[in-house]
């Protein structure tokens, strides 16, 4: 008898806060108009910090000694649209930290392979959750409560 388990594909996310209080979101380059966190995958015999680490510096160009870790939370799950595996993985479960960027530091989107297509500030309030595909905004809710005090609202 076959199990229908979903096999989620451990994650991390990071939502990056300057000093005055604004976070960090990056439109995608593969498609436009949806704005995220930066986030990757963990690999085999990688700690969540050394994922985080590594994600970062890929994806927008920060250096370990760019920030210092707030607060992390977990775990955040979300199945693939349409049934639809990546990988051999039906999900994602997601850490998610909260992490200060510390001055003379700034993200940027032109990478060696570029995640994203621009990078934006905003106040945690701000985030419009119609940036995130539908399969994700379950997890962007919680997130932004959990962290910020935000019930976000579809703004129609």
């Amino acid at each position: 008898m076959g199990t229908n388990i979903p096999i989620y594909r451990p994650n991390v996310a990071a939502i990056i806060r300057r000093p005055d209080n604004k976070i960090l979101v990056g439109e995608r380059s593969d498609r436009p108009g949806s704005w995220q966190f930066p986030q990757g995958g963990i690999k085999p015999r990688e700690t969540p910090e050394q994922a985080l680490e590594r994600e970062l510096f890929e994806e927008i160009g920060l250096p370990g000694e760019s920030y210092r870790i707030i607060e992390r939370k977990e775990p955040y799950r979300y199945l693939f649209d349409g049934g639809r595996t990546k990988e051999g993985f039906h999900g994602q479960e997601q850490i998610y930290f909260l992490i200060e960027l510390l001055p003379g530091f700034e993200p940027k989107y032109q990478t060696s392979d570029p995640e994203f297509r621009a990078l934006n500030w905003i106040v945690p309030s701000e985030f419009n959750i119609e940036w995130v595909p539908p399969f994700k905004r379950e997890v962007y809710r919680q997130v932004l409560s959990l962290f910020f005090g935000v019930q976000t609202k579809n703004m129609e």
